[in-house]
């Protein structure tokens, strides 16, 4: 059997909260992501996703539980060059240049890759005599994963790493993302953006207070958000008339724009269509952040 990339085994983490009480920020999380696998790693603010990269990467240690790369230790893994990370902030010197700290990183390991090529793929080539501090947010995260890609990681961990990039910088990183993984790479990121997630991850797991409560492909996820939504133009529309229609749960009316969700959304568009002078009706089906809202909203769904 293949070792996993990640085996993180009933991890549990707490912290000091007010007064005398601790905040759960990891509760009895298991995960296991096999080699080659791409994985979005969703949550709200507070779920716990920051905390697992964290104890993932050797930066924090389980409270309970236990964290294996590669079947080693986080340590063993980051030393010999197997993981590495791209993280939100920090750890980047404001008065030397980007190339200059792609090379000062670059002895620290035994191998890397090519600074020019690191700097190219990273979308950075032009700015490598630029002082860091000088440097854009995003221009700085591309920084950050050029580090990430000097020692030519088996698995490399992202932690929101298109913060502070405009949407052509977002599209170029996943570009070069994609290039880059195309031979195998195990990737695992937590992002904000959830048409990242959808477009890019084979799998996504989704955070909830420190639990794992979905575990699928993107299209899994999206089927738990039941219903679909009707959108269409109707002049004069009343939420009670749509209301009365079997499978209808909710009405949402902004000018001359009506959005219907249901369960039965072939009924609705027959009632629209039958009864009124709708026009422009739309049937539209759940998307990855109704998804997202249904699963960390609602106690009793479960995808896990």
């Amino acid at each position: 059997m293949t070792t996993p990339a990640i085996h993180l085994d009933h991890l549990r983490k707490s912290f000091a909260g007010p007064g005398h009480t601790r905040v759960q920020a990891v509760d009895d999380l298991s995960l296991v992501v096999h080699p080659g696998e791409i994985v979005a790693f969703l949550g709200p603010n507070g779920a716990g996703k920051t905390t697992t990269i964290d104890m993932m990467l050797g930066l924090g240690r389980p409270d309970e539980g236990s964290v294996a790369l590669f079947g080693g230790s986080p340590e063993d893994a980051v030393a010999t060059g197997r993981v590495s990370a791209v993280m939100q902030s920090g750890g980047l010197l404001k008065d030397i240049t980007v190339e200059e700290t792609v090379r000062l990183i670059g002895t620290l390991y035994s191998s890397t890759r090519p600074v020019s090529e690191v700097l190219a793929r990273a979308g950075i080539a032009d700015i490598g005599g630029r002082m860091v501090g000088k440097c854009s947010g995003g221009q700085q995260q591309r920084l950050r994963f050029a580090l990430a890609l000097l020692p030519d990681s088996d698995l490399i961990v992202l932690d929101e790493p298109t913060t502070g990039m405009d949407v052509e910088g977002r599209r170029e990183f996943w570009a070069a993302m994609r290039e880059d993984t195309s031979h195998g790479r195990t990737v695992l990121f937590a992002t904000h953006y959830l048409d990242e997630a959808d477009a890019y991850a084979d799998r996504i797991v989704l955070l909830r207070d420190g639990r794992i409560v979905a575990d699928g492909t993107a299209a899994e996820i999206k089927n738990v958000a039941s219903g679909r939504r009707v959108s269409a133009i109707l002049p004069g529309a009343r939420a009670a008339d749509l209301l009365a229609v079997p499978g209808v749960d909710d009405v949402e009316i902004h000018g001359d724009r009506l959005t219907v969700h249901a369960t039965d959304s072939d009924a609705v568009a027959r009632y629209l269509f039958a009864h009124t002078a709708a026009r422009e009706v739309e049937i539209v089906p759940h998307t990855l952040e109704d998804a997202f809202l249904t699963l960390t909203t609602d106690t009793t769904g479960s995808l896990a």
